[in-house]
């Protein structure tokens, strides 16, 4: 809208060339600066106002100014009649295909323009019927090309929508479906790694993330201790107090466990009533202190009336691995033989596997 009332603006030149410093001139070169200044205000509003697509007042004012001025020229100079058909043709062509615009909007504001010139040529110009009769089929043409155009356009601009709110629309299932899938998967890694009754990593899991621990350690040449955690009689408590309160005592267990240790141990339930910690960076007397108050955590653990006369305990055995030690398994397979000699010797203790090393070189001396 601004570039076409400048250009309509701009015509004030051929005005001075025509009519020279005369009354006219003056009278036309206020009437542009008039539709020029109205205009430009307009779009300054809309600039503005930002979305104004449901405000057509505010789109149709701007046609209806520019429409009014062109009229104007028509009485203020009437021998330019012939010229000025051009120019109606062009604007109204324009009012349709150049300047965006409701249907509706663009119509009213063309039909007014061609009416309104047609008036004035009859009034101002003594434009004789002939001549009417031919301006008036040259704005019906120009009128019936720019609706259908305009016409045609906004049923393409309508189906482009449409195609592209149906792509909006699969786009969000697509992503929703996305978004399920990834929860889905999210679930069923927790599952994976998870144990379901007490909620510490599955013995696949503490493999892979104790096996990175051993391997981070050796690499820097850290202490890594690991221990192996057996509930002693727990199967007379499943057979005495039922398998509800062994899942209690198993998921207690595993809670004291979790509070005790560092945010860098790794705890898992191996299998049964049996769990295994990595502690990185963990000596073996270090190893044993942290052990030993498990253990005791264990031993203090309130329990329900219906159990008051069981005496909770725990067999722990340690394994440290060796500097060049790179299999998980062999530390694994040194704390469990700690954690079997300890049930034998009275389980409730915590037993480190140099001890069964000593044993069985006392042992060996002995034979």
């Amino acid at each position: 809208m601004a570039i076409a009332t400048l250009i309509f603006g701009m015509f004030a030149i051929a005005d001075y060339q025509i009519l020279g410093l005369t009354r006219a001139y003056y009278l036309l070169v206020a009437m542009r600066i008039v539709v020029v200044g109205l205009c430009l205000f307009l779009a300054l509003i809309m600039l503005l106002r930002g979305d104004v697509s449901h405000e057509v007042w505010l789109h149709a004012m701007p046609l209806w100014v520019l429409a009014t001025g062109i009229i104007l020229i028509v009485p203020l100079r009437p021998d330019s009649l012939s010229t000025q058909v051009m120019a109606v043709i062009v604007a109204t062509i324009g009012f349709y295909l150049l300047i965006p615009n409701l249907l509706t909007v663009v119509a009213f504001a063309s039909l007014y323009l061609s009416l309104g010139f047609l008036a004035a040529a009859a009034l101002f110009a003594d434009a004789p019927p002939g001549a009417l009769l031919r301006l008036a089929l040259l704005l019906i043409m120009a009128n019936g090309v720019g609706f259908c155009a305009l016409l045609r356009l906004e049923k393409l601009q309508r189906r482009q929508f449409s195609l592209l709110h149906d792509e909006r629309d699969q786009n969000r299932q697509l992503l929703k479906e996305i978004a399920h899938r990834e929860l889905l998967e999210e679930q069923l890694r927790r599952v994976a790694e998870r144990d379901s009754l007490t909620g510490l990593n599955s013995r696949r899991h503490f493999m892979k993330l104790a096996d990175a621990l051993l391997q981070v350690s050796r690499e820097d040449q850290t202490p890594f201790s690991l221990f192996m955690i057996d509930v002693d009689h727990f199967k007379r408590i499943n057979d005495t107090w039922g398998h509800s309160q062994g899942d209690w005592v198993l998921t207690r267990i595993a809670e004291i466990c979790t509070q005790a240790l560092r945010p860098t141990d790794v705890i898992g339930r191996f299998g049964g009533e049996e769990f295994v910690v990595a502690l990185p960076d963990t000596d073996a007397e270090q190893a044993v202190i942290v052990a030993e108050r498990l253990r005791r955590k264990v031993a203090a653990l309130p329990l329900e009336e219906a159990m008051s006369e069981l005496q909770l305990s725990v067999t722990i055995g340690i394994a440290v691995a060796r500097g060049d030690e790179v299999s998980l398994q062999n530390v694994i397979a040194r704390a469990d033989r700690a954690l079997y000699a300890g049930k034998r010797e009275g389980r409730d203790q915590v037993v480190a596997c140099a001890e069964i090393g000593a044993e069985k070189r006392a042992e060996d001396s002995l034979k």
